[in-house]
């Protein structure tokens, strides 16, 4: 069963596919592929000229993701920190 994101509506979430993992507008395309592309180097233009089937927004939405997703985690500090 796809469910849309509640604030991202191009992200979308299926257990059948991909694992699960949040992915494009239903594609098996995951927005951990997408922002993977961008860091190696990729050009947005490079990413849709390789994937016709992926939008600009849809890239757009990816960083919105990830900068919302990193904003709800919270990384415990142990008390004492290896130098």
């Amino acid at each position: 069963m796809e469910i849309r994101h509640y604030k991202f509506n191009r992200i979308t979430l299926d257990p059948a596919k991909c694992f699960g993992k949040p992915c494009i507008r239903g594609l098996r395309m995951p927005v951990a592929s997408l922002l993977s592309y961008l860091s190696s180097g990729m050009s947005v233009e490079d990413i849709l000229r390789e994937w016709p089937e992926i939008e600009y927004e849809d890239i757009l939405q990816a960083l919105g993701y990830a900068a919302w997703a990193m904003e709800e985690r919270i990384v415990p500090m142990s008390e004492t920190l290896a130098v």
